[in-house]
């Protein structure tokens, strides 16, 4: 491994750098030797991530060195232990100066990422240098707990209540081997992702959470998320020490926003009218035990049974909460605008509901015994976010311990860079408040929002200046223009870099287009953004370059207004038809929900040989612009339409840029402020930094940037592009001749670095949607780099199935479509992945691919994208390989019947469908526990374990429906147990019949006796042999005349069935009449449409009881009620009428036999047989 010298410091590189590697990681140690902040900007490809592991760790092995060799000089009393080589060389530019060092102050260092998905990508580039550090990653209970009964749980700070109970008292079994295992050799020296650890945790039995906090103390490297750094709650929280630390910001484009937001709250009236039915919850439930207890056994601690505080702190705290509301609703509120007072007005608002710093402590305490208590109560779900995020404000508005002459002068510190708005809530009436069930209809009224907002980074920034911190190194591929950003983390950053890039002045093409084909200016401007003949040549435009741009284009709009705006003008006036002929159209939504479905489709259309590519479109600030690598084919152009400037009346936009002018006019003499209007152009110009860096992704990648508006021509707007974009940038004043150029540039570009030819997306380096991590990718698209870089990305694609709250897309391992019919019939024999062979193999087959049939079902509604038509195509074309691929293996007389065939593809269909709907119902961590728990059942066939974790739904009448669905998932000799508890738990059965407890070779046999009966009956008469009955050309027809009651004539049942509903329907409109009928019909068409029984029911007794030669109609309407319910509707009928629950009127299946057997025939066959199984 190549080794270079950088400040006198030995750095291993996995390979020879390049010249902007090595100005990077000087400029790093440069920071970690001199103790102070840097500010580094390295463009996507550069090897960013590698460069900052290499340079960071062999700083920190060079201070370890410098260490020992002052120990030996100490112990040698001055003389040279080697003559040729002096102590003086052995690394003295490490440490600091003269004073003295010991082995415990070598300093830790602290990697904060923007997510745990990065953070992976990260410990990947870490397992491909030469160092081996302790390392350790920090997550949250989301991500590491493996306790089923804490993970069970719905609300994270729910589970972290939890979590501490179980702790307290060490009744989780997997907290209990943490102290055991923590020493574990090979997971001390072992470099561990929190995939890696919780599949550790898994395997030894040991909590993950508690055991990533035990490594965090010999760590040598500590890898978060950076929220938890900026989060003053998280620091705290994870117990992280900071002092002589090196801090790491990697990705730092976002910490300027998470520092605002992560020192800010909202409290909404929801959150207090929640926080008072909680403490209501309590105080009712304290006051039934009080009464309820002998006067002389009466004690605190009896009385609030695990609850440590007194029912007289409790009511205080509801007393605090209703002042508060009060005081928060005193305010009257313009509707369109709201109040904004300083930041100090907090304490002065707070202090009228009593909280003050003198009771702040007990408070807290009290709202934390609260919470805790609650969240450990068993039952009914009770929402305790408001008493948590009240929690919350108490530790953010006063924190510090100031004594009492220096509280003020702690107050103003505290707030100089807040504002306190108060404005209308205007969403009372939407999602939170209607889809929260357990909240009381006080939560539901109209009230004021508490705003607390912060409005300067600076303030998290200095908190870790104050901590003692060695040096804060904050780092991406765009944070131009760097002087903006510097100035708002308001600490000294003596050392800068904007890096240039590793692509030759051929790789890339950069052009201002001024006017579109028709020689009107293109603007984004408010004025001009959405009048015809701008949006018309913007068309245009798009349009051309689509037919120069090969493969991937994308297109980033300032917003999804201006987005949708202008695609229903492109729609309506033909330049949507002209784009989609060339490059379908992909439109990112604005939901999580269909963004998977959206960007798999156009990976595959771009990856279709047959295909000239096609276009993405997407807004600046978007999932698109910040998290997804572009490389290669995937990206080859990209249109920035406009300068995404942030809402201007946007309250919290609008106070910011008056902070920041009230700062300006304030500063001290030297002090450089940013003014209001410059920060929000800078905003602006960050959002389209941020978008161009989807293209040109490693230093073998070339692509095309084209500017759409004609603002971007002016000296200021370029001088604020990033530093490597700035000497490409062209000025054209001809459209035809953009199209000259760039049509030459990819020629030239297409001959010096050809790509492989397009094959499948499996196949292509770059097809993985990752998050935007730099990778060392500084060789071509050859094996060994993808095979490489795809394992790093199993990693993440395995870390996504376990945090629920990362998603990222998966793509189709065969796109092409002679690709697809190839690699199925040559796949289909060993493995046949189209038909599961029952529905538990469905079940297993959906979980092994990640989820996908299940996200597709529910990603039907492609409304937000105009794409529709290329989806759907590619779609039908997937659904008629997967249909027609079907072999037949052709045995005399013992072919399968096609209905049998067409049931085990709907039992499948059905299945896969279920799986769909209740994953829509569900939370991520519930789904996937009930599908693990479906699993395990048909490996284990242990129904017990199964109805436990299925108890989740009996919770909420909704999910009841739910539960009785399992019903299909159930082995036979089980279905009669699982019946009879979902009666007993929902008071709803599963249509439970006694041939449902038949295996199918159990079926086959009774089929086969019923039939031979049969024969038996009418070989007299009929003279057809057993032989004709049992021909297997007649059971192929796949007739409803196959069940389970053994072969009878098709037409006998179905036309009596059909005589039944006939007559019942003339008699019917007969009784009621045209327009009654009506409501009757149209009652009976929803239920079949919704199964929604009540509703029928409540129509049709209101129609059917109003006379009493109707009584008989309603008797008669049985045959409409479907199998689950007709229990209830028998019991309906006896209160109604006092008619027998086993009247035969109201079984469908005996009305129609009654022109053949006796209703128990077929029963008594069934009992028959089973008795006969039993006995062998």
């Amino acid at each position: 491994m190549p080794s270079l010298s950088l400040n006198g410091v030995t750095v291993k590189f996995p390979f020879p750098p390049y010249d902007c590697q090595k100005d990077y990681m000087q400029k790093v140690i440069q920071c970690l030797q001199e103790r102070v902040n840097g500010v580094l900007e390295s463009p996507t490809g550069t090897g960013k991530t590698l460069c900052l592991l290499c340079a960071t760790l062999a700083w920190r092995d060079n201070f370890k060195d410098t260490i020992s060799a002052r120990k030996i000089a100490q112990r040698l009393g001055g003389e040279e232990m080697f003559p040729d080589t002096p102590l003086s060389s052995w690394g003295t530019a490490a440490t600091d100066g003269d004073t003295p060092s010991y082995y415990t102050d070598i300093p830790k260092i602290i990697y904060a990422s923007r997510t745990h998905s990065q953070l992976t990508q990260v410990v990947s580039e870490l397992k491909n240098t030469s160092y081996r550090p302790k390392v350790c990653v920090l997550g949250s209970r989301e991500q590491l707990c493996i306790n089923p009964e804490v993970m069970r749980q719905e609300s994270n700070h729910v589970k972290v209540h939890m979590c501490r109970g179980k702790v307290s008292t060490r009744s989780c079994v997997y907290y209990n081997n943490v102290e055991e295992k923590s020493t574990d050799k090979d997971l001390v020296n072992s470099i561990l992702d929190v995939e890696d650890l919780v599949k550790f945790g898994n395997k030894q039995r040991v909590c993950p959470y508690y055991l990533s906090r035990s490594l965090k103390t010999q760590a040598d490297v500590i890898f978060m998320p950076y929220n938890y750094l900026l989060d003053p709650k998280s620091r705290r929280a994870h117990n992280i020490e900071l002092n002589g630390a090196v801090v790491i910001f990697d990705e730092a484009h976002n910490v300027e926003k998470t520092c605002e937001e992560s020192t800010s709250f909202d409290l909404t009236p929801y959150d207090v009218a929640s926080a008072i039915s909680a403490v209501d919850r309590l105080l009712v439930e304290q006051a039934k035990e009080a009464s309820s207890r002998d006067p002389q056994d009466f004690n605190v601690e009896s009385l609030n049974s695990g609850l440590k505080i007194e029912v007289e702190t409790i009511a205080k705290i509801k007393q605090i909460l209703l002042d508060l509301e009060a005081a928060i609703d005193s305010y009257e509120v313009p509707s369109d605008k709201g109040i904004t007072k300083p930041g100090i007005f907090i304490y002065e608002l707070l202090e009228r509901a009593h909280l003050t710093y003198n009771s702040k402590t007990a408070i807290y305490e009290a709202l934390e015994q609260i919470t805790g208590y609650l969240a450990g109560q068993p039952g009914i779900f009770l929402n305790t976010s408001g008493l948590q995020k009240l929690s919350d404000i108490i530790q953010l508005v006063f924190c510090g311990e100031p004594a009492e002459k220096d509280r003020r002068q702690q107050m103003e510190s505290n707030t100089t860079h807040f504002k306190v708005h108060i404005h209308k809530d205007t969403s009372y009436h939407k999602k939170k408040q209607n889809s929260d069930v357990w909240t009381s209809s006080t939560s539901k009224k109209q009230g004021n929002i508490l705003s607390y907002w912060c409005f300067s980074p600076g303030f998290s920034m200095q908190e870790l200046v104050n901590q003692g911190v060695r040096c804060i190194i904050l780092t991406s591929g765009t944070l131009s223009p760097l002087s903006s950003f510097t100035s708002e983390m308001r600490i000294n950053f003596p050392v800068c870099l904007e890096n240039s890039h590793v692509i030759e002045r051929d790789q890339i093409f950069v052009s201002i287009v001024e006017r579109g084909p028709d020689r009107v200016q293109l603007s984004s401007a408010f004025d001009r953004r959405f009048v015809p003949e701008n949006m018309s040549s913007l068309g245009n435009t798009v349009a051309n370059l689509s037919r120069v741009v090969p493969h991937g284009l994308l297109v980033f709009f300032s917003s999804f207004t201006l987005m949708e705006k202008n695609l229903e003008f492109w729609r309506a006036n033909g330049h949507a038809d002209r784009i989609e002929s060339i490059k379908p159209m992909f439109i990112e939504p604005k939901g999580k929900a269909n963004f998977n479905e959206v960007i798999d489709g156009y990976y595959r259309k771009v990856n279709d040989p047959a295909s000239k590519g096609g276009s993405f479109f997407a807004v600046c600030r978007g999932k698109a612009s910040e998290g997804l690598d572009f490389a290669n084919t995937f990206g080859r152009g990209v249109i920035i339409t406009g300068l995404p400037f942030p809402p201007k009346m946007d309250p919290r936009v609008v106070l910011k840029m008056q902070f920041l002018d009230e700062m300006n006019r304030r500063k001290p003499a030297g002090v450089k402020y940013l003014s209001g209007q410059d920060w929000y152009r800078q905003q602006a110009f960050r959002a389209v930094n941020q978008a161009i860096g989807r293209v040109i992704r490693h230093k073998d990648d070339y692509g095309a940037i084209f500017l759409c508006d004609q603002r971007f021509r002016s000296t200021d707007a370029r001088a604020n592009l990033p530093l490597w974009v700035r000497p490409y940038v062209r000025v054209y004043d001809s459209f035809g001749t953009i199209v000259r150029d760039v049509s030459q540039f990819f020629r030239v570009a297409q001959k010096m670095r050809p790509v492989v030819e397009k094959t499948t997306a499996s196949e292509s380096c770059g097809t993985q949607c990752l998050p935007d991590t730099q990778s060392s990718d500084f060789t071509s698209c050859s094996q060994s780099s993808q095979s490489s870089q795809s394992s790093h990305t199993q990693k993440a694609k395995v870390l996504d199935a376990h945090i629920p709250s990362l998603k990222r897309r998966r793509l189709n391992d065969h796109t092409g479509v002679m690709n697809r019919i190839c690699i199925a019939y040559e796949s289909e024999v060993q493995d046949s992945p189209r038909r599961p062979a029952n529905l538990l193999d469905a079940l297993e087959q959906g979980d092994h691919r990640g989820g996908e049939e299940a996200d597709a079902a529910m990603g039907e509604e492609k409304a937000d994208r105009l794409s529709t038509l290329s989806l759907q195509y590619d779609k039908r074309v997937d659904d008629e390989l997967r249909g027609g691929k079907r072999k037949i293996k052709l045995v005399q007389e013992q072919k399968m019947s096609t209905s049998e065939v067409e049931s085990e593809e709907n039992k499948a269909s059905r299945a896969k469908k279920f799986l769909a709907e209740m994953k829509k119902s569900l939370s991520q961590v519930n789904f996937e526990r009930i599908v693990q728990a479906l699993q395990t059942y048909k490996k284990t066939d242990d129904l017990d374990v199964l109805l436990t974790e299925t108890a989740v739904l009996t919770e909420d009448t909704n999910t009841h429906s739910l539960l009785c669905g399992f019903y299909q998932f159930m082995r036979p000799h089980h279905k009669k147990k699982f019946d009879e508890k979902c009666q007993e738990l929902t008071g709803r059965g599963c249509g439970y019949k006694l041939d449902h407890s038949l295996s199918k070779d159990e079926k086959k046999a009774l089929m086969l006796h019923s039939a031979t009966d049969g024969q038996t009956l009418t070989s007299s008469s009929s003279g057809t042999s057993a032989c004709s009955q049992l021909n297997t050309q007649q059971l192929n027809q796949g007739g409803r005349h196959l069940n389970h009651q053994g072969l009878r004539e098709t037409p006998t049942g179905s036309a009596a069935k059909s005589e039944i509903h006939s007559a019942f329907l003339a008699d019917v409109r007969k009784s009621l009449g045209a327009e009654r009928s009506a409501q009757l019909f149209q009652a009976i068409r929803s239920y079949k449409t919704t199964d929604n029984y009540e509703s029928l029911v409540t129509t049709v007794v209101s129609l059917l009881t109003e006379k009493d030669e109707d009584f008989g109609l309603l008797v008669r309407f049985g045959v409409f009620i479907r199998t689950h319910h007709k229990k209830q509707y028998k019991e309906m009928l006896d209160a109604l009428i006092g008619q027998s629950a086993d009247d035969p009127a109201v079984s469908e299946d005996q009305q129609t036999q009654a022109s053949s057997s006796p209703p128990s025939k077929t029963q008594s066959k069934i009992s028959s047989f089973f008795s006969s199984s039993q006995r062998k």
